[in-house]
Formats: structure tokens, C-alpha cells, sequence
């Protein structure tokens, strides 16, 4: 038995100036790097990083993916699980990574700040363990996100005030950088080299803040291995779909010769909504060395590109069909630990919906209305102090336990919405004693449009059982379930004008956010929190809070 690390990082909030698409602006960044440093560990290790803001935002970390068993007080959402870090203060984020190995992300997790705020988490596997696949010549990871030439606070605090959608975004960036398609962007471009007739095992993360991204690279084909740092059973792709907050660890196998091209790696949004986005094509290109000229220069060769699908909801057929393959490896040591039996049924509508204009003002939300998103009708308010403080030393006040575990007025959910589109505003959880095997079937509506929604639960994984067009129908749909390999995720798409049904055992202790990770819903309120409670057990507890938690 080895001695497990510690690995102990420091992570300096600070501002710096960075320029892309020929604009010069200070952006807040983790160790003045542009995506932010990795986090590198391996599966059983204790991780703890010392935060220190020096920048005149709130601040906190979000370890996206991580478990936290019963270590929920580093977990991270705002007013979730503690209270920003302000100015010049600092907190110590303390969790051990159980029974995880791939690649997840961190990114802070207050506003939006985590447009530029992330970077990667790459958990390898116990000394001596191997890869359920062939090892690979190299690891390599790319990390897309979004880039706005304005400050991103700006933007969604002006959105929030006028009631209309936010400004979009500029550029998605590979590495933070925006690739040849855009204006005087062809220096900023990541290039990845490689030789020929050897393996690469790719971490793509999607860091991005508002959209699904396709991804491809002309002329080879991935083999998916794993999603959210769960293997996954192989399978081969030429185009792949990632949502915000997903990770996806592909091979890449090179050709066997030097191919006498360069060849573009370019990613798109898929995007499903009504409004307008950010419609272009952020690319790297992927550079063979040549055995014979190592140093020669590729200029000239031919640049091929890769073929994407439709941006548009054309495409929902190729991304359903994208996410139904992945399975889990269900294997001995890899095993699909899905509840057979379910306790507690939950059936949530997600979607968007509208508050009215307070007087004195015009809103640009729908018909002069400000925009709002709900899960079952209620667009959620986080507090001005932490729920999971409130929880654990009883102060009232702070959240009320009535959060509805179905819709309060049933309707035709993915069809012709209802004419009252108005939603109910509240900070109200779901409590689930420990333990308790849960069903959550989540529903798409087609109020203000039907959308794709990326959700994401914190504090668990939980298995895909199932998933389809149109409205759930309880009686007939469970009888498909596949509850023998069904994916393993923190983080999955409920389809646009569709539905999917997870389950997971409530087994940590502690509050947990769960919430679509396309940041501008999570503005509007689609987002909701579950209150694990703590089991008979002393190992079923969560523990006080670190004496350094921030105060509010």
C-alpha cells in the first residue's frame, strides 16, 4: 500500500492582460495562466488547494465532477455549500478523490466569472493500475471555452437588468485560443503535433460558458474511452458532441505514414433555441511530423477540414443518436452500480419561462416581460448567505423544504405552451434521507422554445436509464429503461423537446446543486438543490466546516 499524496497547490486570483482577436483586455485568471493550470492527481489522493483572491470580485472554485464525499464544504457553488471568498481573503479547498480516474474541470462557480476562470483536472490511476485500453504514446489535453471581447460581467448583469438575452459571445477558443477562422487570430492558434502511426488518448473538456460544442478532426476518427471520468464501452466517431461541464477522453490513432497534409480540428455550438449565439467555428490544426524533415516547415501542404453537422435543431436526431452510445463498461472491476429498486420518483419540467417588468421600467424578455428559466415552475433564488450553513446550524429563514417533486399544473409539455408563462421565484429544496435510491425523470418544455439543457448534478454521478422524444409517459417509456450498462455522468443533456431519466443513491451527506450548465439558464434561475441528510453512521456524517470557511 502506497502512502497516498497530498498535493498541495496554491491558486492566486489575479487580474492580467491577455489579447485575442486583436483586443487587449485584463481578465481574472488563476497564476496569471490563460486556461488555468492543471490540477494532476490519482485516483485515492487527498488534494488541497490554498485559494487567495486578489482581485476585487467574489471568488470560489467549483471542482466539477469531483465527488466530495463528505467533503461537500469544498465543493464550491456560491451560496450552496459556503460564501464567496472576498477581497484579500483566502480558503483551503480539502477533498480526496475516491473510486475517480480520467478527466473532469474546475472553474469557479459565483456569476460568470468562470469565462475565464477554469482549467483541467486530470486524475490518473493508481500506481501499478492500467487504462482498460491500450496505453498511449502521449496524453494531450484540449479545453474549449468561449470568449467575449467585453467584460463577461457586464454582460450578464446588463442582461439581467433589461430582461433580455446577454450579448454573445465573440470566440470559442482551444487552449484559450481562437484558431485561423477568426479576424487576425491565425498566430492564436493551437497546434498539435503528432507522428505517425501512434496512439494519443485526447482529454476534450468543454469549458465553454452558453454552448454545446461539436468537435472533429479531418480525415480520422476518435475512439471515445470515457465520459465525465467514467470508461465508457469504445466506440468509434468522426464528429462528437460535448456539452458545458462534460468531459470526453478519446484515442486518436495516427496514420502510419506521413500524410503530405495538415488537417483542421474544428468545433462548433449545436444550438437549439430561439434567440440569437455565436455562430462560428473556433480550430486547431493538427501537424504530422515528418520521419524524413523533422524541422520542415508545413506551410504548404494542403489544409484539409473537417465536416460538421447543422448548428441548428436539425441536428438533435445526430446528437441523440451521438449520446445513446455511450455505455458503461459494467465489467467486474469497472461495474455499473445502477438502483434497481427506487425509493423516491421525481418528475421535473425544465425550460424557460418569464417574470414581469417591476414598474417604471422596459424589459426586452418576451412581450416586454423579463426572461426567467424554472424547474417546475420555480426559477430558484440563491440566498445572501450559504444554504449548507443554514442546514447545518439550523438557521432558519434561509430556504424552505417544499420544492414540488412533480409540476404543479400539468400540461402538454412539448407541445403548444400555455398562454401564462409566468414563473415562481423561491429558494426551495428537496430533502432526501440518506441513502435513498432516487428516480428523476427531467422534461423539456416548449415554453419560449424547446432547448437542449445540459444538467449537471453536484456531489454524484448518476446513471442515464433512458431518454426520448416528446413527452415521458410513465407508463409505457420505464419498460426501456436500460438499467444493466447505462452511462455513468455528473453532467447530461436533456434533449431539446425530449426527456431523460437518471437515478442515484443519495449516499453524501451535504447540499447539493444541480443546475443547466449553460450559464446564462442559471442566471435566469434553472436551477434547484438537494439536501442529503446524514446517515446512522459516523462515516455517513458531513463533518463541521473548516475553520477558514469564508463568512458572507
Amino acid at each position: 500500500m502506497r502512502k497516498l499524496m497530498d498535493f498541495s497547490i496554491l491558486h492566486y486570483i489575479t487580474l492580467h492582460n491577455v489579447t485575442r482577436l486583436c483586443q487587449t483586455k485584463s481578465i481574472i485568471s488563476v497564476n496569471g495562466r490563460f486556461p488555468g493550470p492543471p490540477v494532476v492527481a490519482r485516483e485515492g489522493d487527498r488534494v488541497v488547494v490554498k485559494v487567495v483572491n486578489k482581485v476585487s470580485n467574489n471568488v470560489t472554485i467549483h471542482w466539477h465532477g469531483v465527488r466530495q464525499l463528505r467533503s461537500a464544504w469544498a465543493d464550491g457553488p456560491t451560496y450552496v455549500t459556503q460564501c464567496p471568498i472576498q477581497t484579500g481573503q483566502t480558503y483551503t479547498y480539502n477533498f480526496t478523490i475516491t473510486g475517480q480516474r480520467g478527466t473532469l474541470l474546475w472553474h469557479a462557480h459565483i456569476s460568470w466569472l468562470r469565462a475565464t476562470l477554469y482549467g483541467p483536472i486530470i486524475i490518473l490511476p493508481r500506481r501499478n493500475e492500467s487504462y482498460p485500453f491500450p496505453k498511449p504514446h502521449k496524453e494531450v489535453t484540449i479545453i474549449f471555452g468561449e470568449w467575449w471581447n467585453a467584460d463577461p460581467e457586464a454582460v450578464i448583469s446588463q442582461a439581467l437588468q433589461s430582461g433580455g438575452g446577454p450579448n454573445v459571445s465573440d470566440a470559442y477558443t482551444i487552449n484559450g485560443l481562437p484558431g485561423p477562422l477568426y479576424n487576425c487570430s491565425s498566430k492564436d492558434t493551437y497546434k498539435l503535433k503528432v507522428k505517425p502511426g501512434k496512439t494519443y488518448l485526447l482529454r476534450l473538456i468543454n469549458a465553454a460558458l452558453n454552448d454545446e460544442l461539436f468537435f472533429s478532426i479531418a480525415n480520422h476518427t476518435l475512439t471515445v474511452v470515457e465520459g465525465d471520468a467514467t470508461y465508457v464501452k469504445p466506440f468509434d466517431t468522426n464528429v462528437l458532441v460535448i456539452t458545458p461541464g462534460q468531459t470526453t477522453n478519446v484515442l486518436l490513432k495516427t496514420k502510419p505514414y506521413f500524410p503530405n497534409s495538415t488537417f483542421l480540428m474544428a468545433a462548433r455550438p449545436y444550438f437549439t433555441g430561439q434567440g440569437t449565439f455565436d455562430n462560428s467555428t473556433t480550430a486547431g490544426i493538427l501537424e504530422y511530423v515528418n520521419p524524413s524533415k523533422p524541422t520542415s516547415s508545413q506551410n504548404k501542404l494542403p489544409l484539409l477540414k473537417p465536416t460538421l453537422p447543422p448548428v441548428n435543431p436539425n441536428a438533435t436526431g445526430f446528437v441523440t443518436n451521438f449520446t445513446r452510445k455511450f455505455r458503461s463498461l459494467a465489467t467486474a472491476k469497472f461495474p455499473a452500480n445502477v438502483p434497481q429498486a427506487v425509493d423516491k420518483r421525481f418528475f421535473f419540467t425544465i425550460g424557460l419561462g418569464s417574470n414581469p417588468c417591476p414598474k417604471d421600467m422596459t424589459c426586452q424578455g418576451p412581450n416586454g416581460t423579463k426572461f426567467s428559466a424554472s424547474v417546475n415552475n420555480i426559477s430558484f433564488i440563491l440566498p445572501s448567505v450559504s444554504i449548507m450553513q443554514a442546514y447545518f446550524f439550523g438557521q432558519n429563514g434561509v430556504y424552505t423544504t417544499d420544492f414540488p417533486t412533480f409540476p404543479p399544473v400539468p400540461f402538454n409539455y412539448t407541445g403548444t405552451p400555455p398562454n401564462n408563462t409566468m414563473v415562481s421565484n423561491g429558494t426551495r429544496v428537496v430533502v432526501l434521507p440518506f441513502n435513498t435510491s432516487v428516480e428523476l425523470v427531467m422534461q423539456d418544455t416548449s415554453i419560449l422554445g424547446a432547448e437542449s439543457h445540459p444538467f449537471h448534478l453536484h456531489g454524484y454521478n448518476f446513471y442515464v436509464v433512458g431518454q426520448g422524444i416528446g413527452n415521458y409517459d410513465p407508463n409505457t417509456d420505464p419498460a426501456n429503461f436500460n438499467l444493466v450498462d447505462p452511462v455513468e455522468r455528473n453532467t447530461f443533456g436533456v434533449p431539446a423537446g425530449g426527456w431523460v431519466a437518471i437515478r442515484f443513491q443519495a449516499d453524501n451527506p451535504g447540499v447539493w446543486f444541480m443546475h443547466c450548465h449553460l450559464d446564462v439558464h442559471t442566471s435566469w434561475g434553472l436551477r434547484m438543490a438537494w439536501i442529503v441528510l446524514d446517515g446512522q453512521q459516523p462515516n455517513q456524517k458531513l463533518p463541521p466546516p473548516p475553520s477558514d470557511l469564508p463568512k458572507c
